[in-house]
């Protein structure tokens, strides 16, 4: 499969360490939304896009992230204990939504994020940086997707 197209959403003056948000399309057919462009304490990388983890009420069966201390529909007191730990021991409240299955294919897609991400910046700095319109994609009256850019 190849990287067919990057866009590069680029946030404005954030406190936090999120930097930007990237999509992916690989060979014109298949498209990967909300990929994070982190600044961390080893440099700039990319995460998956992921999803909070939840547990089920014992009481009522309502959904509720893992760090609930009270039911989001009963009210009632969730257990302790519920959150799962990491190899590292960190609790474990996201997973990854999809990413790669080896490390080449992580630092492929790395590498070629990054760089749109650098080109980007460089854009914003000659103040000719312009962000993806936010309809990137439209269902059309038959069900199929368009890409609003073409």
């Amino acid at each position: 499969m190849q990287i067919t197209e990057i866009r590069i959403r680029l946030l404005e003056s954030r406190r936090d360490r999120l930097r930007a948000y990237a999509t992916i399309t690989f060979n014109n057919t298949f498209v990967v939304r909300d990929l994070r462009v982190i600044e961390g304490g080893r440099g700039i990388f990319v995460a998956m896009p992921s999803r909070r983890l939840a547990d089920r009420c014992p009481r009522c069966a309502c959904k509720n992230h893992l760090r609930a201390v009270f039911c989001n529909d009963c009210g009632s007191r969730l257990p302790s204990g519920r959150v799962q730990k990491d190899v590292t021991g960190r609790p474990r409240l996201h997973c990854d939504v999809c990413h790669p299955v080896n490390k080449d294919a992580r630092q492929h897609l790395e590498d070629v994020v990054l760089a749109r991400f650098r080109e980007e910046m460089a854009r914003k700095v000659q103040g000719i940086y312009q962000p993806p319109p936010d309809d990137e994609y439209e269902i059309e009256d038959d069900g199929h997707y368009e890409a609003a850019f073409e």
